[in-house]
């Protein structure tokens, strides 16, 4: 299974509408470090709204896709985490201070577009 990531203007926007398990974590931070390649998107956000629950393993590949993309200067942002995640990435000592956060996808859209100043 992969997950979908859609490009609109200058944006990528994706939303997991799944749990996620370990292969498809991976397979998504090759096809999202890619898609920034290919793209030159200059922002991404992560809508993570139906994710109730993640592991280790799953709160480190998001924590690794945030650093990788902002060194391929592609800004992100984080929408709809729900409180368990939010207390798994705390637990896990996964800390996304520079990381902006919205409560929606159209929220972090103009989120992002303030960070990037367009």
């Amino acid at each position: 299974m992969r997950i979908p990531i859609l490009k609109l203007h200058n944006y990528l926007l994706i939303s997991i509408q799944t749990e996620i398990d370990d292969h498809t974590a991976i397979q998504f931070q090759e096809d999202l470090l890619s898609k920034i390649h290919q793209s030159g998107s200059s922002g991404v956000v992560i809508d993570l709204t139906s994710v109730e629950i993640i592991d280790s393993f799953i709160a480190k590949v998001l924590g690794d896709v945030v650093t990788m993309s902002d060194l391929m200067g592609a800004k992100v942002v984080l929408t709809g985490i729900q409180p368990a995640v939010a207390m798994t990435l705390i637990d896990l000592g996964i800390h996304l201070k520079n990381v902006p956060t919205a409560l929606d996808l159209e929220q972090g859209l103009i989120k992002l577009h303030q960070e990037l100043g367009e």
